[in-house]
Order: structure tokens, then C-alpha cells, then sequence
């Protein structure tokens, strides 16, 4: 991943003198007089942010990542490392460093928040000493949050047992990563998050308060078939919404071995965004919410017994770096 990491933004630095030339890169800020944290506690660092960048990252990809988690920083400060592996194996054993900074400004001169970036490329003959690296890189006392990007497969990612173990979070993203990446046996299988899941937090909203307000039995009975419909950029999140709609609907009494849950995949007729529909046994009584989650807009159309209603609702989804914080810290 040569590329990747040399599109990534930052000075190149031996690995050895990390710290030394990060003191020294807001120095030298500081003397041109550009923003740059007056003392350590300055930065205000809260959390460590490590984001792996799998084999299947492309030299784009990466950079979008890169700007999600320099977005996210301008919120809430934190050290971020990215790991760019090598594609392809070389001989010797091989790694190589950069470092990036950035303070942004707030309302006031002393609102000042400051992010450091520390990229690691690495062979796959260094790879045992990458943890103790990627520790040397963290700031001490701090939560720790994982999110590996693209990743080949769920068992090559097992091997970071460092950054699976001490991490409060370990993100993913269920529409890039492995298929069997939700149900892999992880060491620490509470600290997963989707950030397709996180993504869908307004959707998740919007049904939920609309159907709160009817009675749970009202919801159950007679229910036959739960449809989630997607177009097929948003595969993931049509599958992570059936999978709520499971849970939410076992709450109220719903059996799901008694109701058929699937998701199909939306005509062209149907319009973009997703779909959801509830079935009954009969047509009389039915639900359905349609969100077109690029444009923004979605529909209500219902009746359960007492008269049809038909509501307009915002439909969107999270943007990419608050999602990111979503996944975090809820």
C-alpha cells in the first residue's frame, strides 16, 4: 500500500523519532505563526483513534477515511494513527512513518483544538512489532477506539489481538467489511459496532417515535410479513434495519419465527432510498414508510384499526464522521 500511504498528508519522519519531530513540527508552527498547541495539555487530547486501513482500501478511499477522522478530531481532539499495510510483501523487513497536525480555532483565542495524525506503513515481516509501535504512538491513559476499514477477511484481522483487546470500540463498517464480520467470534464481542447501524440512527428514530404511538398489541397482531426494500447502494443498512426490526418487534410480542422478515432489493418504479412494509392478515390493516435518505424526505402511510394516516417525515441518514462518534461513545 505504497501509494496509499504516500497520497496520505504529513512529513516523513523515521520511526524511531516520532515524538522528537512532532514537537518539532508545532515548533515550527508555532514560529511561522500558524496555530499550535502552547503546551502539551493544550492539545487537549481526549481519546486515541487507530484506523486500519485494509488490503481493500483504494488510494481514495483512504482519503476520505482520513478526512471523516480529521473532521471528527475538529469535535472531539484525539491522536489518531492509520496503519497502511503493504499489498505486497518485500524481502526485508520494512516500516515507515509520517505525521500531520492541525489546530482549528474556536469562537474564542483560547478555544483552540488540535489534532495530531501518526501514519505507519508496514510489511507483513514487520507486522510483529507493529503493536509495540502503535503503543509507543498512543497517548498514555486514554480510551482506546479501533476502526479497521476494508479488510480482506474477518480471520486476517483477528491476528491485531492488541487493538481488539484494549480497544473500548472496535468499528466496522458491515457495507465494506466481510460477510461474516458481524457474527466472527471477536475477543471482546461487546465493544463491536456497525457504523452502518450508527448510520441509520434518524431512520431507527423516525419509525420508532411514529410507532410508539400505538399500543405494542395493536403492532402484533395478525402481523404476516415485515419487508425492508433497499436500492443497491444501501444493501447494509436494509439488512441492519430488518435485524432492529426483529428486536423491536420481539418486544412487543412479535415472534419472529411466526412472521417472515426479509429484504428485497427495490425497482427502479420504486424510487431510491428504502422501503419498510408490515403485512397483515388482512389488507384492510397495514403499515408502510418509504425515505428517500439522499434527497432528505420520507412518507408514513398506516392503518391499524383506525383510520388510515398518511405523514411526511425527514429521512437521512448520519453523515460519515458523526456516525463515526455515534458508533464511539453510544
Amino acid at each position: 500500500m505504497p501509494a496509499i500511504f504516500d497520497a496520505l498528508p504529513g512529513i516523513e519522519v523515521p520511526v524511531g523519532a516520532i515524538s522528537k519531530n512532532l514537537a518539532r513540527m508545532w515548533a515550527e508552527s508555532a514560529a511561522y505563526g500558524k496555530p499550535a498547541p502552547e503546551a502539551d495539555d493544550a492539545k487537549a487530547t481526549q481519546l486515541n483513534v487507530v484506523l486500519h486501513l485494509g488490503l481493500n482500501s483504494t488510494r481514495d478511499d483512504a482519503l476520505a477515511q482520513f478526512a471523516v477522522v480529521n473532521e471528527f478530531s475538529r469535535r472531539y481532539p484525539c491522536r489518531i494513527v492509520v496503519l497502511c499495510p503493504l499489498h505486497t510483501d518485500v524481502p526485508q523487513m520494512e516500516m515507515r512513518a509520517k505525521i500531520y497536525g492541525e489546530c482549528h480555532l474556536g469562537k474564542s483565542k483560547s478555544d483552540k483544538r488540535c489534532v495530531e495524525f501518526v501514519m505507519l506503513s508496514y510489511s507483513r515481516s514487520a507486522r510483529p512489532h507493529l503493536e509495540s509501535q502503535v503503543s509507543i504512538c498512543l497517548s498514555t491513559d486514554l480510551p482506546l477506539y479501533y476502526w479497521a476499514h476494508r479488510f480482506s477477511t474477518s480471520g486476517r484481522l483477528a491476528d491485531y489481538q492488541y487493538l481488539l483487546r484494549r480497544a473500548k470500540r472496535v468499528l466496522i463498517d458491515s457495507a465494506v467489511a466481510p460477510v461474516d464480520a458481524l457474527t466472527y467470534p471477536w475477543p471482546n464481542p461487546l465493544a463491536l459496532r456497525d457504523l452502518a447501524y450508527s448510520r441509520l440512527l434518524p431512520v431507527r428514530q423516525t419509525i420508532g417515535q411514529f410507532l410508539s404511538a400505538y399500543p405494542p398489541a395493536t403492532l402484533a397482531a395478525g402481523l404476516k410479513a415485515v419487508t425492508v426494500g433497499y436500492e443497491d447502494a444501501l444493501s447494509a443498512e436494509a439488512n441492519v434495519l430488518r435485524s432492529w426490526l426483529v428486536r423491536r418487534l420481539a418486544e412487543c410480542g412479535v415472534e419472529a419465527d411466526a412472521v417472515n422478515f426479509s429484504t428485497t432489493l427495490l425497482d427502479a418504479d420504486s424510487g431510491p432510498g428504502l422501503d419498510v412494509r408490515f403485512e397483515y392478515g388482512t389488507p384492510q390493516k397495514f403499515f408502510r414508510w418509504s425515505g428517500d435518505v439522499a434527497a432528505g424526505h420520507g412518507l408514513f402511510e398506516a392503518d391499524f384499526g383506525g383510520g388510515r394516516t398518511t405523514l411526511s417525515a425527514p429521512a437521512h441518514l448520519l453523515t460519515p464522521a458523526s456516525a463515526l462518534s455515534e458508533a464511539m461513545f453510544f
